[in-house]
């Protein structure tokens, strides 16, 4: 299996495991959204929480040029160091919601 297609499969399945963990608040489903195709990969959380509206992108990352973009993290995880236990490389893991000039910074590439 070639590098890229094994980061799909990781990506699916920690985004897989989180989307079962259940909404403590009102009436919220995640929905996993997999654009295998452009490699584009989110969990949406859409509902009601009592009168309010719930629809928000929790996670969402992109496969760019062999690399893992994760582009904006909503939760509590940890997930550049969640996909580096399963097998990503970190240089391969960009915080693309982190300023270009403080990824040097992090643990995770630079792109």
């Amino acid at each position: 299996m070639d590098r890229v297609e094994q980061y799909r499969k990781i990506i699916q399945q920690v985004l897989t495991d989180y989307a079962t963990v259940p909404i403590a608040n009102g009436e919220i489903d995640s929905q996993l959204i997999f654009d295998i195709e452009r490699d584009r990969y989110q969990i949406t959380n859409i509902g009601w929480d009592g009168n309010r509206r719930v629809h928000s992108c929790v996670l969402h990352l992109d496969i760019i040029d062999g690399k893992v973009w994760i582009q904006h993290n909503s939760t509590e995880m940890a997930i550049g160091s969640e996909l580096s236990k399963m097998g990503i490389l970190n240089s391969d893991i960009i915080l693309g919601f982190q300023a270009p000039y403080l990824r040097q910074y992090t643990d995770f590439g630079v792109a």
